[in-house]
């Protein structure tokens, strides 16, 4: 590993520690030649994955977008960062247990408003109102009432 003070190639490891449930190991290294401290990640390296838009056309799986679209959601919401990391691993667990090399983007969009539903409502339905292009007033109540309906069931 390369120290990022000094660029020398000898490291040693002081100590390694399990992260995101033994998803990933962090280290923590030492230079063996001007003796800073740095620390690196080791993470099982998955298959890519290409999503499938509604167009057709492909683009690779980036967990960044799924982030970011779910992050927007939450604005000014009281969900915790954790909350919303916590999420993004679920999904991105349920998407690369599906085995699948391919998957269309509206499974991904889907798998996002179920665990938004159960966090927050209102994220939810702020997702939903994007994902699902509401055109008018009517079709976001709609929305709001099937939530409501569901609710009391």
């Amino acid at each position: 590993m390369r120290c990022p003070f000094c660029n020398n190639l000898e490291s040693k490891v002081i100590d390694t520690r399990a992260i995101d449930d033994y998803a990933a190991i962090r280290r923590r290294r030492q230079c063996e030649k001007c003796r800073k401290r740095f620390t690196t990640y080791e993470k099982v390296e998955t298959m890519p994955i290409m999503l499938i838009k509604k167009d057709r056309t492909r683009e690779g799986y980036e967990r960044a977008k799924l982030e970011k679209g779910i992050i927007q959601s939450c604005h000014k919401r009281p969900v915790a960062r954790d909350t919303i990391q916590q999420m993004v691993d679920d999904i991105e667990n349920t998407i690369f247990s599906m085995g699948v090399k391919e998957i269309e983007s509206s499974v991904v969009g889907e798998l996002v408003m179920n665990k938004l539903k159960e966090v927050d409502e209102v994220a939810y339905v702020r997702f939903a109102s994007v994902y699902r292009e509401f055109k008018d007033v009517g079709t976001f109540m709609e929305e709001i009432g099937n939530l409501i309906k569901n609710k009391r069931s």
